[in-house]
């Protein structure tokens, strides 16, 4: 079993170091501007435990040192899928509300052009660059967007006056070009123009370069600012310098089921698993360690390797981001929010159909020996991802806690530090957080009502609650739904995973989600039902065709799209086969004789 000396050891030694005074003094002393510095940092696809404070494997020292001086939440909850937790994130409202309902891959004709299902971020609806900017934030962006493509739709179009944007779902880490056969490149732009970039760069170094050469264009402290860094770690590919891999050589060799182990081992000396609370073993579907050869074995280890150093090397930027504030005078003014769109990610993209042949013609592979480095199409799978989402069940695109039970992080200004906030929130409560603590201006009339509250009393008080037990949250995406109210949840999860069928839980004493309680408490889960119908009603979510699954929703879109790059070719070879036979009918209508 693992000892928890060592994390524990690490941990408790961060927290010492970021309580020496002084520590965070070093550098020039810039004017204090009136109002803070914000700085959100979203991570793609991190589960809950996976930062070093938060329990997990990774070295991350930076990430750490702001949880120690900060707030750090335990009861969080996001979405399943990243456009709609991105889209409530930068604006406090409803995914459906919004109007990024789902993410394109996933969506099915029926859905398109509907409601809320646009996929971009609707007229009316504020960012919180939108906000900040009102009220005399410089507004800074960098790395993936995902929420809106085209004139108006990117950063630039929300409020953003300086943003590098990933317009995609993901992308290679090492070089721009696409992940996956639903792209047919990498789409960055840079304040809204296609962006030409590097040769060659690493992901996680290049947002955090961008980011401090967007903030020295203007003299520290002549105006606050908020800078939003949204990282492609640990989205696939999965990637890292080897370097970084290298620390965590053996670390994995014992496989999925050990680790699950151990995270759910930590979760409950961590107190993020309550005393007598259970966690769900390992899914039945997952294969067997023993049973995979000892190659397979050495490759699947080594992907977790990689994963921690793809932690690990985001950690460091995210470090040289910190320092760069501190020797700019603006640390200590500067509020922190870290956190993940949601949990971790299950899919195998190179065992797809076809994918050998995209992959060759892309230039990637999946060798052991060079596993995550560039030109490596590097993933996790789903028998890592059950394991890493401990205490949880399941993973990113369900609403089970593996999906949606995520690690949020703040610090800065008028945040106590070392605190443990139990209190349930969700990510379209951190705008109106951010809002309140830099005491923003109203927001203008006409515009969309937030759907999340301020979280400013639990963060000064530990015993506050941000929302009232009669209160109901709601969240759907593609059919993945669950309902918050009071200690209660319900959640439905569909195919390929799911059955559809809602299950009532006890999140107070049963956040694993191991005991179905609908049938001794029916009162609570038929009201709890009809709460949830309420809030479909409200935010407008639309029904599925019949026998949606999203796996193979996500084969037909990227199959049309393949089809749409092939048209141009296909076009341009139907003209020029045309042409042969017109010339060849007229070759011979001129030698016809007279």
């Amino acid at each position: 079993m693992l000892q928890l000396n060592g994390w524990a050891g690490r941990f408790a030694a961060g927290l010492l170091l970021t309580a020496l005074p002084g520590v965070l003094a070093a550098g020039p002393v810039a004017a204090t501007p009136r109002r803070p510095n914000v700085v959100m940092i979203l991570v793609d696809d991190s589960a809950l435990m996976d930062f070093g404070a938060f329990g997990g494997e990774a070295h991350t020292p930076n990430i750490d040192r702001l949880a120690g001086q900060g707030a750090m939440f335990t009861g969080y909850h996001t979405s399943p899928l990243c456009s709609p937790s991105r889209a409530m994130l930068l604006t406090g409202v409803d995914n459906h509300r919004a109007g990024v309902a789902t993410i394109e891959e996933v969506l099915p004709a029926s859905q398109r052009g509907k409601p809320g299902y646009g996929l971009h971020i609707e007229p009316g609806v504020l960012t919180v660059a939108d906000r900040l900017k009102q009220a005399g934030y410089r507004t800074l962006m960098a790395g993936k967007w995902h929420l809106g493509h085209g004139k108006g739709q990117l950063p630039n179009g929300h409020g953003f006056d300086r943003s590098l944007a990933l317009d995609a779902s993901g992308a290679d880490n090492w070089a721009a070009k696409p992940y996956m056969p639903y792209y047919a490149d990498a789409p960055w732009f840079e304040d809204g123009v296609r962006a030409r970039m590097p040769a060659s760069y690493y992901s996680s170094d290049l947002l955090v370069d961008r980011m401090i050469g967007y903030l020295d264009e203007k003299p520290a402290g002549a105006q606050p600012f908020l800078a939003y860094l949204a990282f492609q770690a640990v989205h696939i590919p999965v990637q890292a310098p080897r370097q970084y891999s290298d620390h965590y050589r053996g670390r994995f060799d014992a496989g999925w089921v050990e680790l699950r182990r151990q995270r759910t081992a930590r979760a409950r000396a961590l107190g993020i698993l309550p005393p007598g609370a259970q966690a769900q073993d390992m899914p039945k579907i997952a294969r067997a360690w023993a049973s995979l050869s000892a190659n397979d074995r050495r490759t699947y280890a080594r992907s977790m390797e990689v994963y921690s150093g793809m932690l690990e090397a985001m950690d460091a930027s995210i470090g040289r981001l910190i320092s760069h504030l501190q020797a700019r005078g603006e640390l200590e003014n500067t509020l922190f929010v870290v956190t993940s769109d949601n949990g971790p990610e299950p899919s195998d993209p190179v065992h797809s159909p076809g994918m050998d042949m995209w992959m060759s013609q892309h230039g990637y592979d999946r060798n052991l020996q060079t596993l995550g480095e560039a030109g490596s199409l590097n993933f996790i799978g789903p028998d890592w991802a059950s394991a890493i989402s401990s205490p949880g069940s399941l993973y990113k695109f369900y609403t089970s806690e593996g999906g949606i039970h995520v690690p949020l992080i703040m610090s800065g200004p008028g945040i106590a530090p070392a605190g443990r906030v139990s209190a349930a929130t969700f990510v379209t409560d951190v705008t109106p957080t951010i809002l309140d603590l830099v005491s923003a201006p109203s927001a203008p009339a006409g515009s969309v009502s937030l759907d999340g509250r301020s979280l400013r009393a639990v963060l000064t008080d530990g015993t506050a609650v941000a929302h009232p037990a009669d209160q109901a949250v709601g969240m759907e995406v593609s059919g993945n739904a669950a309902l918050f109210r009071g200690p209660w949840k319900i959640v439905r999860n569909m195919a390929p995973i799911g059955d559809g069928q809602w299950r009532l839980y006890d999140m107070a004493t049963d956040p694993g989600e191991t005991n179905d309680r609908s049938r001794d408490q029916p009162d609570v889960f038929r009201s709890m039902q009809a709460d949830y119908a309420a809030y479909e009603r409200r935010v407008g979510v639309q029904p599925l065709p019949e026998g949606y699954n999203s796996q193979k929703q996500v084969g037909q879109n990227v199959i049309m799209r393949q089809l749409g790059f092939a048209m141009p070719a296909l076009g341009a070879a139907l003209a020029g086969l045309v042409a042969l036979m017109a010339g060849w009918v007229w070759l011979r209508r001129r030698k016809r004789p007279v």
